[in-house]
């Protein structure tokens, strides 16, 4: 048996409460296989940060002083899948059942170039902590729970502090994603004042934001855009010239604040829950063509692209909608959950703006809200081929036509059935002359 004793094996700071997702029989079954010579494997990162808060365990993040060669023979050994997801940094996934793990070697930095860095493989446990982003993500624990914090991140995540390991200006230098990373983190764990080292940082290497993939600053936006409060992150961003180079486009962030806050707290309804895409048109200005620039830039599906037109530059606005029936015209128009976006966004855009809430008002968008959810999909009876039965010849004619018995039906509160609606397409051939003659 090696018995294997890192560097850097500072007495532990702290102690987690009994988790499960560690006492799970995939995570034991995993750190046995790791541990079965001798080696030492401690969870690092997210996984640790979030369980001091108690928050939901999304990822297990493992790292160990073997190599990713050893690593995957213990796996095997233990009857574990192993997939080689970036050998090359030292890092392997264990597939135990539907549970991954990531197991990464103990590496430090050779040389760093953008997002890249050549790195070589180390039994010191400081050193691998040293080339991580923040204080609370360079935190250990091991299979006991002991935490193991070689730069303070428990004090600054009590704290609220998001701070980098180390130099502020080098650690973004080294990837400038880490930019980005910082207010999306602070948006989720921080409290004012954010770091001030850290903001001179990110207002001077800002310009080089540009040099991130669209993907990569969607992924981040995304993800800020999730936090309960994005607001004050982006207000930041906004000051410190940060966003200009990612969405200068993202200009009504007092909109996006009240949204917020309906969205978390000021409703509770079914259907209604934060939604980051929603959240991203609300706080864009510009016309269709603008808000597609967006999207392509990000590298957006078509459809995400279409729900952010869809919320930015609306065809339909909700706020003229003072009764059902031309409630219901414009969810017939844009479908129920386009037209639940708007409501929400334009309620938040009359609050932010006011600064006020009326019971009046504040009944009113309840009231659109409930026309969303009692909405029912509904077709106009009559289609071309029966204008074709009809005599009508192929072409425009069929179009309007059409369109005569929609707007006629439409105007009825789409309760004309199948027979009236062919009677009064009758009528509009008649009077506009479109059937073929006999």
């Amino acid at each position: 048996m090696r018995l294997i004793q890192g560097k850097g094996a500072v007495e532990p700071l702290g102690q987690l409460s009994p988790q499960d997702w560690m006492q799970a029989p995939e995570t034991q079954k995993v750190l046995a296989a790791l541990m079965a010579d001798g080696a030492e494997a401690r969870f690092v990162g997210g996984c640790v940060r979030d369980s001091v808060l108690k928050r939901p365990i999304k990822d297990v993040d493992i790292a160990t002083h073997d190599t990713p060669d050893t690593v995957m023979e213990l796996l095997e050994r233990a009857g574990i899948r192993v997939i080689p997801t970036g050998l090359a940094h030292g890092t392997v996934t264990a597939v135990v059942g539907k549970a991954h793990y990531e197991i990464t070697t103990l590496r430090e930095d050779v040389e760093t170039f953008g997002r890249h860095a050549r790195v070589s493989f180390t039994d010191d446990w400081t050193a691998d902590a040293a080339r991580r982003d923040f204080t609370m993500n360079a935190m250990f624990a091991d299979a006991q729970g002991r935490v193991y914090d070689p730069f303070n991140g428990l004090a600054d995540l009590a704290a609220g502090q998001v701070r980098f390991v180390g130099d502020p200006m080098k650690r973004i230098d080294e990837d400038v994603l880490r930019l980005l990373r910082f207010f999306r983190f602070y948006a989720h764990y921080g409290r004012p004042p954010m770091d001030k080292t850290a903001l001179v940082a990110c207002r001077k290497l800002a310009p080089r934001l540009v040099e991130l993939s669209g993907e990569r600053v969607a992924g981040e936006l995304i993800r800020l855009l999730q936090a309960a409060d994005p607001a004050e992150a982006l207000l930041v961003m906004k000051a410190e010239g940060v966003l200009t180079h990612v969405l200068p486009e993202g200009q009504e962030l007092g909109r996006l604040k009240v949204l917020s806050w309906l969205e978390s707290r000021g409703l509770v309804r079914s259907g209604i829950a934060p939604d980051p895409l929603r959240r991203l048109g609300a706080i864009l200005r510009g016309d269709e063509a603008v808000i597609r620039g967006v999207g392509e830039r990000l590298k957006l599906s078509a459809a995400q692209t279409a729900r952010l037109v869809s919320i930015a530059a609306p065809k339909v606005a909700v706020v003229d909608a003072l009764d059902a029936l031309q409630a219901r015209r414009a969810l017939r128009r844009v479908g129920a959950e386009t037209f639940r976006d708007l409501v929400l966004v334009a309620w938040a855009d009359a609050k932010s703006r006011s600064g006020v809430t009326r019971s009046q008002e504040t009944s009113r968008w309840i009231g659109l809200l409930d026309w969303a959810d009692a909405w029912q999909p509904v077709e106009l009876p009559v289609r071309g081929a029966d204008c074709l039965e009809l005599g009508v010849p192929r072409g425009p004619a069929i179009g309007q036509a059409l369109g005569v018995v929609e707007a006629w039906w439409e105007e009825r509160d789409y309760r004309p059935g199948r027979g009236e609606c062919l009677e009064r397409l009758r009528q509009a051939i008649k009077e506009g002359g479109a059937a073929a003659p006999p």
